[in-house]
């Protein structure tokens, strides 16, 4: 297994995957290939979703940097 297949498994970053299941070169399957638990959103789009789809990629990339920052500044002490 590649190493990067592994540190997927292991660690299951926190991931946005933004999919268009219309794509004919990447099954929609693969989206959860590695990382079951990662926030899916399937776009009615093809495999250029970011380019025919920027401003809900953009969206969904804002609110999920948001979040996941958010959750890992909680309760972190800044010395400044």
């Amino acid at each position: 297994m590649p190493r990067f297949q592994a540190y997927l498994r292991e660690c299951q970053p926190p991931t946005l995957i933004v999919w268009g299941p219309h794509d004919g070169y990447m099954p929609e399957e693969s989206a959860r290939a590695y990382l079951p638990d990662a926030e899916l959103h399937l776009l009615d789009a093809g495999h250029w979703a970011l380019e025919t789809h920027l401003d809900e990629n953009a969206f969904l990339m804002r609110r999920f940097l948001q979040r996941v920052h958010a959750s890992r500044t909680e309760g972190a002490a800044y010395v400044t």
